[in-house]
């Protein structure tokens, strides 16, 4: 308050007595030096308000407490970030959720997902399914192929229409990037696209058994629900988008350059797609390593069990050359 009022032209004696503060505490107040603890805490302000401008706005506490511990190696706790979010006027934005009343249909025999989408490695199951959002050209539709296992976009497709080709597009964009092998299931809706002769058709060239959900149900994939429904929330609900080539670019961006790479899931534990395939290969090279490593140690030694066996060999191989002896003598 002292600061603010000599700031205007009045002398810090006068502040002083108006506010009943002696001049020497206010001097010793004014050279002291921040605690440690309010020094972390202003740049804990920084860290914090800088993840969330990195998020684009999108993220909430729990994603920039993520973000601090994983990416860059900042413990603090959650509701110091929560707090400190409060103080700063910064908040995530809010979760998507399905209207009251929302049907839930039974699985069909055609459904080989059954709602568990979990999965252990890459290429097992893949969902896919279309939005649409309107900018003041008209509607610009997306169609995706997300990774269940890492939640990774492997194909995606924009276009003004909504015809099979658009799926056609990012299921070839999806078999482009990843090299599957036998067991893919591609899991969608029943819409026109999907159930469509051409991409069924390409589904099977391509090796990958098709997967359909109830009609009218989106629990049966709501995998990919949630993906849109944090898309809207993220990305095409935030502002009025004026052409086409403006919103499909966003699309892009948010796919490439943030959800894929950066963008933290509370399903991963707090991790991205792209370390979550990473720790699995990962852990696949190491696997690999341990089956073709040598039987013999690198240091010369010889492995447990094994120094038995060569002791036994050459006695027996001595005893042979023994008796050899004997009989030539």
């Amino acid at each position: 308050m002292i600061e603010s009022l000599t700031g205007q032209g009045i002398n810090v004696q006068q502040a002083c007595v108006v506010l009943a503060v002696s001049q020497s505490g206010y001097y010793a107040w004014r050279g002291r030096v921040d605690a440690p603890r309010t020094l972390r805490r202003i740049w804990l302000a920084g860290e914090i308000a800088d993840v969330h401008k990195a998020s684009g706005g999108t993220y909430g506490a729990l994603r920039v407490t993520a973000e601090l511990r994983y990416g860059r190696d900042i413990h603090v706790g959650h509701n110091a970030v929560e707090l400190i979010m409060r103080e700063l006027g910064i908040r995530g934005l809010p979760t998507r959720r399905l209207p009251r009343g929302a049907k839930v249909s039974k699985v069909t025999s055609l459904d080989l997902v059954g709602r568990v989408f979990r999965r252990n490695k890459p290429n097992e199951l893949w969902l896919t399914d279309i939005t649409e959002h309107p900018t003041r050209e008209g509607k610009v539709y997306c169609a995706v192929v997300l990774d269940a296992f890492s939640r990774r976009v492997v194909g995606w497709s924009i276009d003004s229409t909504q015809t099979t080709t658009l799926v056609l597009n990012a299921l070839g964009m999806a078999t482009q990037r990843r090299q599957h092998g036998d067991g893919l299931v591609i899991h969608s809706d029943r819409g026109v696209q999907f159930t469509s002769w051409a991409f069924s058709q390409n589904v099977r060239d391509a090796g990958i058994a098709p997967s359909m959900g109830a009609v009218g149900s989106a629990f049966d994939n709501a995998m990919m629900e949630s993906f849109w429904g944090r898309v809207q929330v993220e990305l095409l609900n935030r502002k009025k988008w004026k052409t086409r080539i403006e919103l499909a670019t966003a699309i892009h961006d948010y796919i490439e350059l943030f959800y894929n790479t950066r963008r933290r899931h509370s399903g991963l534990g707090m991790l991205t797609p792209s370390e979550v395939e990473a720790g699995w290969l990962k852990s696949q090279d190491q696997r690999l390593l341990a089956k073709t490593a040598p039987d013999r140690p690198v240091d010369g030694t010889l492995p447990a069990g094994l120094f038995d066996t060569v002791f036994e060999d050459d006695h027996q191989h001595h005893l042979q050359l023994q008796n050899n002896n004997d009989r030539a003598a």
